[in-house]
């Protein structure tokens, strides 16, 4: 028997050593000095499997917990962040992490959780669990001189000024404008803050505004680096309130055109830079799967989602390979937006379309249309049904921007 508990603050020792092994164990035994662990490695819940009776410092695999509150359709939810999952090599193969993400869910659902996330180090691991893709991510590289029309653009109307973390409160109204863009954006404290945007693991990043008007309507945090004439100037993240904000802090970027050789831009999938820049061959565009995302509670999370003012019926019936709660019909009802949804009983007749947890966490977080989950083989439905899914639950752009 095995059980799923809190590792204690004592224990930070031995979840470091799995943590470290699992995802850099060529940097060999790490070394563990409680006086200068960074703020950010003590932030989440951390927890282990045990065997019965087992000591705290001897836990089959570990993971840490992120109580996140993120938007999604409107509303914000409790969407937990699971992370830094290890195990050592002498407790693998026998399915103790999935024993363990399965007491993680029940914990996510105890605490009234509408949806987990994740970053993956493997997509196909956390794939066949129930968690899937949530949204994609572009990387922008260029020549600084490649943001010129920018600069030209952007004028000298606002001003750029430095930003420290007891000044933080400056750039959540940017923050925010940005994230109510896009599904799955959390929602910061004062803690996320200071430690997860103002600090890095090796370095602290540059925290820069764009103010006009005595407001902040945009902000970037980057850091550089390389060796002379071989710079790179790395921005994490851009929040901005509208064009004229962008445009300025693409035009901070082009002014570091005598310090760096290279720019790289984090975006959302559906950023517009290649169709701002007169010569969009000149920046270089990769696009890529990001975080994944999985429903908590089936039952629970699509009745509490706003919906648009419809009425409609669909009887869903999903797998879920995890968690018995998940797996089973479901009756979802939409009266003038306003949702119920409880577990269909055997009187109901079949179901009217078949979906694993996975296609079905993407459908409620808006990252793909039942129309695109139906075509690709993740969704069985006749086209009136999805159809009516696809009113109900309309494509919308997602964007989880935090790594954790």
């Amino acid at each position: 028997m095995v059980e799923y508990r809190p590792v204690p603050e004592a224990e930070r020792e031995t979840f470091h050593e799995y943590a470290s092994y699992a995802f850099s164990p060529e940097d060999g035994p790490p070394e563990y000095d409680p006086e200068e662990l960074p703020e950010l490695a003590k932030l989440g819940a951390m927890r282990g499997l045990y065997e019965d009776g087992a000591p705290d410092d001897d836990p089959l695999c570990v993971c840490k917990h992120y109580w996140f509150d993120a938007r999604v359709r409107g509303d914000v939810h409790p969407s937990p962040g699971l992370s830094a999952v290890a195990s050592p090599p002498e407790n693998r193969r026998d399915g103790h992490v999935r024993r363990m993400l399965a007491a993680s869910l029940e914990e996510y659902r105890e605490r009234g959780a509408r949806f987990s996330v994740l970053w993956p180090f493997r997509y196909r691991f956390y794939r066949r669990l129930g968690w899937d893709t949530c949204n994609k991510r572009t990387t922008y590289e260029c020549e600084p001189e490649a943001l010129s029309f920018a600069a030209d653009e952007a004028g000298d109307a606002g001003r750029y000024l430095k930003v420290g973390a007891d000044d933080y409160e400056r750039l959540v109204p940017a923050y925010e404008a940005h994230a109510a863009d896009y599904e799955l954006s959390l929602v910061r404290d004062d803690e996320w803050w200071r430690h997860r945007v103002f600090t890095g693991w090796e370095k602290d990043p540059f925290v820069y505004a764009w103010e006009r008007d005595g407001e902040v309507r945009g902000y970037l945090v980057y850091t550089i680096d390389g060796d002379w004439g071989d710079r790179t100037m790395r921005v994490r993240e851009l929040g901005f309130v509208d064009r004229e904000a962008y445009l300025a802090l693409l035009a901070f970027c082009h002014d570091h055109d005598s310090q760096v050789s290279t720019v790289k831009l984090g975006a959302p999938a559906e950023s517009t830079l290649l169709d701002l820049a007169p010569d969009p061959e000149e920046i270089d565009c990769e696009v890529e799967t990001g975080p994944m995302a999985r429903l908590v509670d089936v039952a629970e999370t699509l009745a509490a989602l706003s919906y648009p003012a419809v009425d409609a019926r669909v009887t869903l019936a999903v797998e879920d390979p995890l968690v018995d709660w998940n797996d089973g019909a479901f009756a979802l009802a939409v009266t003038d937006g306003a949702a119920t949804c409880r577990r269909a009983d055997d009187a109901d007749p079949d179901p009217d379309a078949r979906v694993d947890v996975g296609a079905l966490s993407q459908l409620a977080v808006g990252y793909r249309s039942a129309r695109a989950l139906e075509r690709s083989g993740r969704l069985d439905a006749d086209a009136e049904t999805t159809a009516t899914l696809d009113r109900l639950l309309p494509g919308r752009p997602v964007y989880l921007r935090e790594g954790f």
